[in-house]
């Protein structure tokens, strides 16, 4: 009795000291200057206990215990400390009983991760060399050339009948997977030319090393341009619909781009993924208009936009339904859908970004009639907020009102920071969780943050969108910097075929992964084992684990915008 007695105290004891281990959360790679600094101390009260030393040993002010939170899922105490004015750059240390955390302050804290979220795009580059001169380790050779591609039964035409040869070479892998998708492709360089268009200075400048970087275009312009390439012959020369994407009928294995055996098909043309197209040629129309290194494109890009809007104008119902459309044509496609089942949202981003290129009034009316209720947090599924932050932006007919609806949104989403476990407003909402969450409810919002500190309340709302980037960077419950080669801890397996298959430890540095899912979609069929069911840890980092650990251009795409802009502000 007395040694199960023993070994009940010993077991209890164990699990008492697992419990109180002490962990300081706090953005791994760098503050800027003019920043707030804090960090998360779980495990122990730190009053006290805590301190911070500079790279001399000196130590500094104590800092402030703003709030004690508990965890909206668990019984975890947590406590949000302000670290105080390290408004000087160097390095410092916090500690608290015998855990350390070094914290780096620098104005270029983030123009390093920013150029590789940026420079990830060149490495997701199809139908060309990735050359080692740009990519060093990351080299590989040309696969998909993309120029022998037919035309699938579901997408046919009088003038395109199926198994036509096209070709469409170039553009971006669209995620894990080695297929490219037009909605996708298009929201990403929406968001991406948003922040582009508000630090045009900064872009000029910001050199990422790509085989473009000689001639007289910002790099940042000369990589969208590498994927318009593309989505221009992803559009039926003959009527003006755009198909949908371009892909294998079933994803590849986890295998490098040059070992791939499969036919590659352009499958039906979609409704969504044609005014998607129309808003974005708009918008490279307008962007690259009187270009030296690509002349002729605006002219083109804009016929492009007028004939794709009118296509999809006339086929509104042109959704894309692949499990209707495999049921239907062989053979079946069971890759990424995209699918969306209401178009007003694309049709107000594209009616907005044509009426801005060309001033047309009948543009205007189209915006008029679909423009959104309230500012609903961009995605590529729901894209009238794209729409919305260009009128913003151009203070045209339809900016006052835009401009009333973002300040509601960005109230909402700045009010969630004020007793939150993380000091951000994301992160205590379950709702904050699931696919691709550390884009989609964590970059995005952020990014409106920093549209609506220029356009709204100058100086309001920066600190929150800061905030939201702390969490991504390693001020989180599971402390990982979310995005690969960054941090003390940062993610080693995504699932990213290339990453899997190429031979080297560490992943492509700069991509953003998923996130914290609790929907935990790849469970079963992975057979994975999640550590924990609580919203914000249910994270793995695990090759097979899709739901969690996936990258995707749209996310890193979210992720760039957010970084750049703030860099921009150094």
């Amino acid at each position: 009795m007395k040694k199960i007695l023993l070994s009940i105290f010993v077991a209890a004891a164990l699990s008492a000291q697992a419990q109180q281990k002490v962990t300081i959360r706090a953005n791994q790679v760098g503050y800027l200057p003019n920043q707030e600094k804090v960090v998360v101390v779980e495990g122990t009260n730190p009053k006290g206990s805590i301190t911070v030393r500079n790279d001399k040993g000196k130590k500094l002010a104590t800092p402030t215990i703003l709030r004690t939170v508990k965890s909206p899922w668990s019984d975890k105490e947590r406590y949000v400390v302000d670290l105080g004015l390290l408004n000087t750059p160097g390095l410092y240390t916090v500690k608290v009983k015998d855990q350390t955390q070094e914290i780096t302050v620098s104005p270029d804290a983030l123009h390093d991760i920013t150029k590789a979220t940026l420079k990830f795009f060149y490495l997701m580059r199809s139908g060309v060399p990735i050359e080692k001169e740009y990519a060093g380790v990351y080299e590989r050779p040309a696969a998909h050339l993309d120029t022998h591609v037919l035309i699938h039964p579901s997408a046919e035409s009088e003038q395109r009948p199926a198994g036509t040869v096209i070709s469409a070479p170039f553009g971006w892998y669209d995620a894990g997977d080695f297929n490219k998708y037009i909605v996708n492709s298009a929201f990403s360089i929406g968001v991406m030319f948003l922040a582009y268009e508000e630090n045009k200075d900064y872009f000029k400048r910001l050199d990422t090393h790509i085989p473009e970087s000689g001639n007289s275009t910002p790099d940042f312009l000369d990589e969208m341009m590498f994927n318009l390439r593309w989505m221009l012959t992803m559009q039926d020369p003959n009527d003006g619909g755009v198909y949908h994407k371009l892909t294998t009928p079933n994803f590849e294995g986890f295998i490098m781009p040059v070992d791939c055996q499969q036919q590659r098909y352009v499958v039906a043309k979609s409704v969504t993924a044609t005014f998607d197209f129309a808003a974005v040629m708009a918008q490279a129309a307008r962007i690259f208009k009187g270009n030296a290194d690509y002349p002729g494109f605006a002219s083109q890009a804009q016929q492009a936009a007028v004939k794709a809007f009118e296509w999809a104008k006339e086929h509104p119902t042109a959704f894309y339904n692949q499990m209707a459309l495999s049921r239907q044509y062989q053979p079946a496609v069971n890759t990424g859908t995209y699918g969306d089942g209401n178009a007003q949202d694309e049709r107000f981003w594209a009616a907005t970004e044509l009426y801005l290129l060309t001033g047309d009034n009948a543009y205007l009316n189209e915006a008029t009639q679909t423009k959104p209720k309230a500012f609903v947090t961009p995605t590529w599924g729901m894209v009238a907020g794209l729409g919305a932050l260009e009128w913003v932006a151009s203070g045209g007919e339809l900016a006052a009102e835009m401009k009333s609806k973002l300040t509601d949104y960005v109230e909402q989403v700045a009010a969630r920071s004020t007793n939150s476990s993380f000091n951000a407003p994301f992160g205590d909402r379950k709702e904050d969780f699931g696919w691709g969450c550390l884009a989609e409810q964590c970059c995005i919002p952020a990014v409106a943050l920093l549209m609506a500190d220029k356009y709204v309340s100058p100086g309001k709302y920066r600190k929150f969108a800061l905030q939201n980037m702390d969490y991504i960077l390693g001020r989180n419950p599971l402390g990982y910097c979310y995005v690969t080669g960054f941090g003390q801890k940062s993610p080693m397996h995504p699932h990213h075929r290339i990453s899997e298959a190429d031979g080297i430890t560490a992943p492509f540095p700069g991509m953003l992964v998923g996130g914290p899912n609790p929907g935990q979609q790849d469970k079963a069929s992975s057979g994975l084992t999640y550590a924990s069911d609580l919203p914000d840890e249910s994270y793995l980092d695990e090759m097979p684990s899709y739901a969690s650990n996936e990258i995707a251009i749209n996310w890193n795409a979210s992720l760039v915008a957010l970084l750049a802009w703030l860099d921009a502000a150094q």
